[in-house]
C-alpha cells in the first residue's frame, strides 16, 4: 500500500468544469436504461505557474452515489473557492462527497506529478506491462446479450461478468449456460452482478441455481442495508458473494471493521468514486486482509481521466486477479487518452498525448 500522500503546495487555484458524456449505446443496469453520464473535472494549479495543472474527475451515479444530489455543483464550487484548506479537506475525507474527494485527491496526486496524468508512474504508465480485465456483459435482451458474449469471447477474454436482475431469471441463466456451452467457455471465469436485485426471500434458491454453472462470485444479490440478512446468505452461500454497494458510507476503520465482522463476505468490490478515493479504497484493503477477505476494484462509469488515475493505481496494488475496469470504449465523446485495450488487457501506450482542450 501506499503512504498517505503528503502535498507542498502554496497559494492554489481551483476551478470546475461539467462534461456530458454520451453513451455509443444504451447501457442497460438493474436500475434502469442509461443514455448519457454527467461528469465535473476539478482543475488545480498553483498562482505562480498556472501552466501546470492537475485535473480530476468527479462522477456521481445517480441512483447510488451518496452525493449525487441538487446542490451537487453548489458544493464543488465551495470546495474550489476553499481549495487552500485542500489538507483539511482531504482529512476530513469529505465523507457526505465520495466523488468530490475522488476528484480533489487525484488531481491533487496529478499536479505533484506535473500534470502530465502520471499519477503513479509503473511499468504500466511505461507501456511495459498492463492489467488483467474482466469483460462486462450490459443488460438488454437475449440477442443483444449474446451478441456480447460473442464479442468477449472472440476478444479473448477469460472472466466475463454478466450484469443480471433486469429479465426473466431463467433467460439470464440460459445465457450464463450460452457462455458455458460455447467453445472454452468451460474454462472462463464467470462473475455475474445482481445488483440487490434479489429479494431475501428468494436470494439462496436463485444462488444454489448459478452455483450449477460454477460461477466465480456474485456482486451484492440482495439490497444494501440489509446486513443481518446478508451475513447469513454469506454464512449459507454456494457461490461467493462480493460487498459492492454495501460500502458506500461507510467512512470510518471501525465502521469498516464492524461491517466485514458482521457480514463476513468472500469478497469486497473496492469503486473509489463511490467509496471517497483512493485512501479510502486503500484502507477497505487494509480491513478486508486483516480478516482474510479478497478483493478486487472497478470503474464506475469514470470518463478517461478518471478510468487512468483508478488503472494507474490499480496496477501498483498488485492483485493478480482480473479487475473490473472499463476500458474506456463506453462513449461516443470520451477523452482521447494513452488507455487502449488487446484482448483482456488494459494497457497504456506513454507515446500517445491527451486530448484535454475540450476541458479547459
Amino acid at each position: 500500500m501506499h503512504k498517505p500522500h503528503t502535498f507542498q503546495f502554496s497559494n492554489l487555484k481551483a476551478t470546475f468544469s461539467k462534461y456530458e458524456l454520451v453513451f455509443k449505446q444504451p447501457g442497460g443496469t438493474s436500475r434502469g436504461i442509461l443514455m448519457n453520464k454527467t461528469s465535473w473535472f476539478i482543475k488545480i494549479w498553483e498562482a505562480s505557474n498556472p501552466e501546470i495543472s492537475g485535473i480530476g474527475e468527479c462522477s456521481p451515479l445517480k441512483g447510488l452515489s451518496i452525493d449525487f444530489r441538487e446542490d451537487f455543483e453548489k458544493e464543488l464550487a465551495n470546495i474550489c473557492n476553499n481549495i487552500q484548506s485542500y489538507s483539511s479537506l482531504l482529512e476530513t475525507r469529505l465523507n457526505e462527497l465520495p466523488s468530490i474527494n475522488f476528484g480533489l485527491e487525484t488531481a491533487l496526486i496529478d499536479l505533484a506529478n506535473k500534470g502530465e496524468k502520471i499519477l503513479y508512474p509503473s511499468g504500466f504508465t511505461q507501456g511495459k506491462d498492463s492489467i488483467d480485465i474482466n469483460g462486462l456483459i450490459w443488460m438488454g435482451d437475449t440477442e443483444f446479450m449474446k451478441q456480447q458474449i460473442d464479442e468477449k469471447i472472440n476478444q479473448g477474454f477469460r472472466c466475463i461478468k454478466m450484469k443480471i436482475g433486469a429479465i426473466d431469471f431463467e433467460k439470464e441463466l440460459s445465457l450464463l449456460r450460452y457462455i458455458r456451452q460455447s467453445p472454452g467457455g468451460g474454462k472462463i471465469e464467470l462473475r455475474v452482478d445482481a445488483n440487490g436485485a434479489f429479494t431475501v426471500e428468494e436470494a439462496l434458491s436463485k444462488l444454489e441455481r448459478l452455483s450449477e454453472l460454477h460461477i466465480h462470485s456474485i456482486e451484492q444479490p440482495i439490497r444494501q442495508g440489509n446486513p443481518e440478512q446478508m451475513a447469513e446468505l454469506c454464512k449459507k452461500t454456494p457461490v461467493p458473494i462480493a460487498l459492492d454497494e454495501e460500502l458506500i458510507g461507510v467512512n470510518s476503520y471501525s465502521e469498516k471493521q464492524a461491517l466485514l465482522e458482521q457480514i463476513k463476505p468472500q469478497y469486497i468490490i473496492l469503486k473509489p468514486t463511490l467509496v471517497g478515493g483512493l485512501s479510502e479504497s486503500e484502507e477497505w484493503i487494509n480491513v478486508a486482509e486483516a480478516q482474510n477477505v479478497g478483493w478486487w476494484v472497478t470503474s464506475a462509469l469514470e470518463s478517461n481521466i478518471g478510468l487512468n488515475a483508478i488503472a494507474q493505481w490499480t496496477y501498483t496494488l498488485k492483485n493478480s486477479m482480473p479487475q473490473g475496469l472499463g476500458t474506456g470504449q463506453l462513449f461516443t465523446n470520451n477523452i482521447k487518452s494513452p488507455l487502449y485495450l488487446q484482448s483482456d488487457k488494459l494497457f497504456h501506450n506513454p507515446h500517445t498525448s491527451w486530448n484535454i482542450k475540450s476541458l479547459q
